[in-house]
This record gives structure tokens, C-alpha cells and sequence, in this order.
């Protein structure tokens, strides 16, 4: 299923494509410590500067070759506030905005991969 989503997805998406973190869960857990929990915002606000943020905004470039059982689909991403890349989880990003053409099909992938993968 993964394999057909992905191909799906290659003919879908249009670009640009931007992205932003769903939740602070999935691969941008690390933040909810500092959200939620006693950390401090000075070390929040360096860590953030090295890792990625569900906050931060992204410029899709291209998929992953492979995929993980575990993680599904996984994409390249250039941060665009540094131009740091990633490599993410599809299934914990979004779409920046609903009405892009864009939106509908990784919300798909994603109540999908969450949903039924198993």
C-alpha cells in the first residue's frame, strides 16, 4: 500500500509544496518537553535551531527512495527560515494551506498511515 501511495503522491503533488508539522508528536516529540513540560525557552529556542519544529515551515524537494514500516513514507525538506534540510515523516506533516491542491492528498496519506497501516 505503501508503494501505491507513493506513486499516487508523485503524480498528485504540485509544486511548490509546503509543509508544516501536523502536532508535536511523531519525529517533532522532542518539543513537547519544552512546550508543555519544565524546559527552559533558552534551550528550546537552540535546540529548534538544529532540529526540526512542527512549527517551522518546509519546501517539499523530492521523496525518500525507501520507506519504513514504522515511519511510511519519507520525504526531503528544506526548512525555508535557514535552509536547513531534513529528512521527515510523511505522516507527520501537512499541507500549509487547505485550499492548496495539495492538502486533500498527503491528508489522505496521513489518515491513512495513522489510521490503517496495519
Amino acid at each position: 500500500m505503501l508503494e501505491i501511495f507513493l506513486d499516487y503522491l508523485k503524480k498528485s503533488l504540485e509544486m511548490p509544496c509546503l509543509l508544516t508539522g501536523i502536532e508535536d508528536l511523531g519525529c517533532f516529540s522532542w518539543e513537547e518537553y519544552y512546550i508543555f513540560g519544565p524546559g527552559s525557552e533558552r534551550k528550546y529556542t537552540k535546540l529548534k535551531d538544529k532540529r526540526p519544529s512542527f512549527r517551522d515551515t518546509y519546501e517539499f524537494l523530492n521523496f525518500e527512495d525507501a520507506y519504513d514500516d514504522n515511519y511510511g513514507l519519507m520525504v526531503n525538506v528544506n526548512r525555508l527560515v535557514d535552509n536547513k534540510r531534513f529528512i521527515l515523516p510523511l505522516s507527520d506533516l501537512k499541507a500549509t494551506e487547505k485550499t492548496s491542491p495539495n492538502y486533500q492528498p498527503i491528508n489522505d496519506y496521513v489518515t491513512w498511515f495513522v489510521n490503517w497501516k496495519d
